[in-house]
């Protein structure tokens, strides 16, 4: 049994015909192929993915090797061995760690992955590179799904040739970094999730982290989410994923910025740079998608939409086709690569003198609180007097808001404090907020749509109707915002 290493790698999706063209680019060795048959486990009660762990068998060139993987992301610990019998060895520690013997011993196969492999070990940059090209696929019960990927595994050597290889293997063919491994997408098959768009989840946050090691989890798991709804919207268009996929860009902007004292560096202006262009991509659609969906719940007497509703699905689809045209371009494959090499391998780690150095190594808890401070300080400044302020100063207190709960959200693990009734209280103002915010935005989409005639009568009446609900959201926001200024902080250290 190996001891617990962290397993480094890079993993791309891509299609058939790019594995050759990535094989033949990649430096020389001798290429293995072998067929790989991979048995996954868990319990009835999905115990394992819980804890974000992945356990399986994989069989191979007359060998049997269990494996078990914690975590998600660029660095997993990994543990393997080589079996002798045809079971899985339930006495693996972290077996014994995370599950008790009764549940250790339901642990039964759920899914199976079956590829054809061609591996190559060679030396890129000073650094060992394992490539690893799969095609084949994900069998859950009567549920199949195509596997190509190309995965790039640091076997020895620093990270950053790892990323000096995969910036030059993107070069050659479309290469789409991707956090889900095949353990993901099995269970994506069983759950009817392999498609779906994916919700933000927590940030894996522990006592004991650096204020570094906090922005490198909480970032790790935006990115997670940006390249999920990317991989999503390249396959159909989605809605929903067009609302995580912006939810996830203002999730890793608004981190950058809360860590902007630990995490500065001139890469991260770039960064924030290309976020935005994505989130702008993505802009009018989520515009478009609100106003209809508004104008449908709406019950007025003598409203016809119809002459409206063409003119607002043709121009919904320009804009949906904008945001799929996005994250199937060179410019999102980039975007998310470097992301993610600044997060692990950035210049922000090692840069400045000691007192960059004392910030990044201070302890996470201590720098979640004075940050959760200074955004809190911030948003009863800006949400002062609602009712008084105009369009634009509810709108910067909702910013605001958001940055606060998305701190409170990702910090909330450091703290024993009550944060899921400070979340609440910050899910109320933002989304009274929201509401009056929501009638300004269609007023500025209805002339942008440049509509005539019943079209625009028809809109004119959507808004007036939303117009009229605008006075109780602010008196709503107004109350919300004085119930969070009084509520007790969570994070008191």
């Amino acid at each position: 049994m190996s001891t617990g290493e962290d397993e480094i790698e890079l993993k791309f999706l891509c299609e058939p015909a790019d594995i050759v063209a990535v094989l033949a680019a990649a430096p020389s060795g001798e290429t293995q192929e072998r067929l790989l048959v991979s048995t996954y486990y868990d319990t009835p009660q999905g115990d394992l993915r819980a804890k974000r762990i992945s356990l399986r068998i994989r069989e191979g060139g007359g060998k049997r090797v269990q494996t078990l993987k914690r975590g998600d992301g660029f660095a997993r610990e990994e543990y393997e061995q080589a079996l002798e019998g045809d079971g899985l060895d339930l006495e693996v520690p972290v077996l014994k760690e995370v599950l008790a013997p009764a549940r250790r011993r339901k642990l039964a196969p759920i899914f199976t992955v079956r590829v054809r492999r061609l591996q190559r070990t060679f030396e890129s940059g000073g650094a060992w590179v394992e490539l690893a090209a799969d095609e084949g696929e994900v069998q859950a019960g009567a549920r199949t799904r195509r596997v190509s990927e190309v995965e790039l595994e640091l076997k020895s050597g620093a990270c950053g040739p790892l990323f000096d290889l995969a910036r030059q293997l993107s070069k050659i063919a479309p290469l789409y970094l991707s956090f889900d491994g095949k353990a993901s997408q099995g269970q994506g098959l069983i759950d009817g999730t392999d498609r779906a768009p994916r919700r933000h989840d927590k940030a894996p946050l522990a006592r004991g982290l650096t204020a570094a090691g906090a922005f490198q989890a909480i970032a790790r798991n935006c990115l997670v989410q940006i390249a999920a709804n990317g991989a999503v919207l390249r396959e159909a268009d989605s809605v929903e994923a067009v609302h995580q996929l912006r939810v996830a860009v203002r999730r890793l902007r608004s981190a950058i910025s809360t860590f902007a004292k630990v995490a500065d560096d001139e890469a991260a202006q770039t960064i924030k740079a290309e976020l935005k262009w994505l989130a702008g991509a993505c802009d009018e659609a989520r515009d478009l998608d609100v106003f209809v969906q508004a104008a449908k719940a709406l019950d007025l007497p003598g409203l016809d939409l119809a002459p409206l509703e063409p003119l607002v699905e043709a121009a919904r689809a320009r804009a949906h086709a904008k945001a799929c045209a996005a994250v199937a371009s060179g410019r999102f494959r980039e975007l998310v690569l470097e992301a993610t090499a600044w997060v692990e391998t950035g210049a922000w780690l090692t840069a400045g003198g000691k007192a960059s150095a004392k910030r990044r190594d201070a302890p996470a808890e201590r720098f979640a609180a004075k940050a959760l401070d200074r955004r809190r300080r911030a948003l009863v400044k800006l949400g002062g007097d609602l009712k008084a302020s105009d369009d634009a100063g509810r709108h910067a207190a909702r910013i605001a808001a958001k940055k606060l709960r998305y701190g409170a959200e990702a910090f909330a693990p450091l703290f024993d404090g009550d944060a899921k009734g400070f979340v609440k209280l910050l899910k109320q103002l933002q989304a009274q907020l929201g509401a009056a915010n929501d009638v300004a935005a269609a007023e500025t989409l209805i002339a942008r749509l440049r509509l005539k005639g019943p079209a625009l009568a028809a809109a004119r009446q959507v808004v007036a109707a939303r117009q009229a609900g605008k006075a109780p959201a602010i008196k709503a926001a107004a109350k919300a915002m004085d119930r969070l200024a009084a509520a007790p902080v969570f994070w008191a250290i």
